[in-house]
This record gives structure tokens, C-alpha cells and sequence, in this order.
């Protein structure tokens, strides 16, 4: 028999060599002590291991074997199969990411034996001042001047580079060429899938004097050549009870992130149904009530991510703080489309 709760993970950390230690100093993860330049924190990795409840010591993975629809919910099975939809994950660019690019579904299928492709967003947590990322060209350009460019090393000269700080929302859908600067710490929300090709890494060489592995041929298969329609989304308020606001960030058909601002004292009842859901805090401190008559509570702190199973049925939220709600929409999704109204660039990619 099936036991479902909300199953808090513990994040797994990734040493980079773009990494830093503003994770531990922001006060989101215990990083391991010296000098380790960890550059992100996984929050649903299918390796992650569950902390709480009965099934305290499995991992995401041995879930998603036993629990099936129960965990994932129709809507995430219908746009991803029997697999975790969605990776969370937070991100500290110590230094400047090698510019990169994602395939679409179906290239990745083809190309990499059934994989997904990659869309992405990042919510800015921070950034240094003068901090840029890179998302498109300057202006539009063709496979054989990026190629001449990636082989001269100046494709720098052809990228377009965006000022972020705090609170922007970057969408990065499959066949944008982007890249993180440094001195940017954020929050990110994926297609459950690790394919990347990493198009171009400044002339960096690697510790042992030998330039970086770079995936020309593919990346150029998959990248778009023009220049970015948007950029920056525009949140949309939500329709919401006192107490709290409720602004949708990013939607699309893989996944839709509101992001919730709890006063001291909120308390919202809800219902899974569709598709599990990820709540990662950005400080907030919540009670997650459940069952028959909400008589059991998980908590969540900042910095720690939480997977409401989409079969748990009727919950409550109480706290206070700021925090992400994702989940894989469909299109009758009232979120979604109050957002496109807002955002109508973003339809054409």
C-alpha cells in the first residue's frame, strides 16, 4: 500500500570549477568545510534521498518505481512519460559560465538515445553589480559566422549580453544560446535531462593546460541564430486571498513557478491533482498540514525543497516568508494564461 506525504529531499551539491561558497554564506546550504567551490545544489535529482516519513532513506528515484502515477499525476506523465519531470536546482556563478545550448525534445530523442531535450528558467537571487548573462545574438546571424567565430575565438563579439539583478525571471527555451556571468546567484527550474552542448568557452584552458571539450557541431544543429524576442518575463499577479501574494513567474507546457509571498499567520488550503508539485523556500518557514483531516504537518526551511505527491489530495500551507510553486500545467491552466496575456514575446519561441 501506497503512503503518500510531503517528501522533503536533501540536496545534492555539485563542485564546479565556476563554483564559489555563496550558498553557505546566503545562508541556503551547509557546504562542505575548506575551500570547495560547489556550484550547485541539485533539488530533485532522481538520486536525491528522501529525509522524512516512512520512506526516509529511499531516494527520488526508488519513488517514482513504487509510486508512479501517484507521485508524478497524469499531466506530468502526458508531457514527460514515467520519469521526475522537473530539476530544481540553485546555482552560484563564482565566474562566467562556457556559453552552451540545449536541444528540443525531439532532437534529443533522435541524437541521444531517447533523451529529453532542455527548457529552462532562472529567477535571479542576487547579483554583483554589473553582472550580465547571455541569452541570443546581438543581432541576427547564421550557422557559418558562429561557426567562423567559435573556430577564431570571438563569439563573444556576436553574443548579446543582458544586465540581470535580483528578481529577474530568465526564460531560456531549447535552442537559445546563453551563458551565466559571473557574481550571479539563482534559482533554476528544468526539463529533467542532462544533455547539454557546450558551444564556446572563451579560450579557457582546463588545469592541465588543454582547451575545454566544446560540442560544435551539435550545438550548431540546435541553436537558434537570431536575436532573443524576450528575455526578461513579466510576472503576473494572481487572483489571491488577503494575507499573501501569488504572481505567476514563468509558464509553459513543461512546467508553470508562481512564486508566494506568506505574512505572519497565512494558512491556504489547496488540492494536488494533475502533477506533483515542487516547493522550494527562499526563506520561507512552512508547515505543510495533511491527511484525512490535516492532522499531520511536514516543515520546510529556507534553502530546502519539498515534492507534494499529485495524488496526496487536499493540503494546507501555513507560514510565513517567500517561496516557489511548480508544477507541469496543462492548458486550461488560469496561471498560464493570465501569464501569456502578459508575455505574448515569449509565444514565439
Amino acid at each position: 500500500m501506497q503512503y503518500l506525504y510531503p517528501i522533503r529531499l536533501e540536496a545534492s551539491l555539485h563542485e564546479t570549477i565556476w563554483g564559489g561558497r555563496h550558498l553557505e554564506q546566503g545562508g541556503w546550504k551547509q557546504l562542505p568545510a575548506g575551500n570547495v567551490a560547489i556550484g550547485e545544489s541539485w533539488e530533485t535529482e532522481v538520486s536525491n534521498i528522501v529525509q522524512n516519513g516512512l520512506y526516509a532513506g529511499k531516494t527520488l528515484g526508488d519513488l517514482v518505481t513504487e509510486m508512479g502515477p501517484a507521485l508524478l499525476g497524469p499531466q506530468a506523465m502526458l508531457v514527460f512519460g514515467q520519469r521526475f519531470p522537473l530539476l530544481a536546482k540553485f546555482l552560484d556563478a563564482n565566474a562566467q559560465l562556457s556559453v552552451q545550448v540545449h536541444p528540443e525534445d525531439g532532437y534529443a530523442a533522435k541524437h541521444e538515445n531517447g533523451k529529453l531535450g532542455k527548457t529552462e528558467f532562472w529567477y535571479i537571487l542576487s547579483a554583483e553589480p554589473g553582472a550580465t548573462i547571455v541569452h541570443g545574438f546581438e543581432t541576427a546571424t547564421t550557422r557559418a559566422d558562429v561557426q567562423s567565430a567559435i573556430e577564431n575565438v570571438n563569439l563573444d563579439q556576436l553574443l548579446h549580453e543582458e544586465p540581470v539583478q535580483a528578481g529577474d525571471v530568465i526564460f531560456v527555451p531549447a535552442g537559445t544560446v546563453h551563458a551565466i556571468g559571473s557574481g550571479v546567484l539563482l534559482y533554476e527550474l528544468q526539463e529533467y535531462s542532462d544533455v547539454t552542448y557546450r558551444m564556446y568557452d572563451y579560450g579557457r584552458l582546463t588545469a592541465s593546460g588543454k582547451p575545454r571539450e566544446l560540442h560544435i557541431e551539435r550545438s550548431l544543429d540546435v541553436a537558434r541564430f537570431d536575436v532573443s524576442p524576450q528575455i526578461k518575463m513579466h510576472p503576473v499577479t494572481l487572483p489571491a486571498a488577503s494575507g499573501y501574494e501569488d504572481r505567476c513567474l514563468v509558464a509553459s507546457r513543461y512546467f508553470l513557478t508562481r512564486e508566494m509571498s506568506f505574512k505572519e499567520g497565512t494558512t491556504l488550503d489547496d488540492k494536488t491533482s494533475e502533477s506533483c508539485i515542487i516547493i522550494s523556500s527562499l526563506g520561507a518557514e512552512l508547515e505543510v498540514s495533511y491527511g484525512p483531516a490535516l492532522e499531520q504537518r511536514e516543515s520546510l526551511a529556507r534553502g530546502q525543497t519539498m515534492v507534494l505527491p499529485a495524488a496526496l489530495g487536499t493540503y494546507r500551507l501555513e507560514g510565513c516568508g517567500v517561496f516557489l510553486y511548480s508544477y507541469v500545467p496543462d492548458a486550461s491552466d488560469e496561471a498560464w494564461q493570465l501569464w501569456l496575456k502578459s508575455n505574448q514575446e515569449s509565444v514565439q519561441r
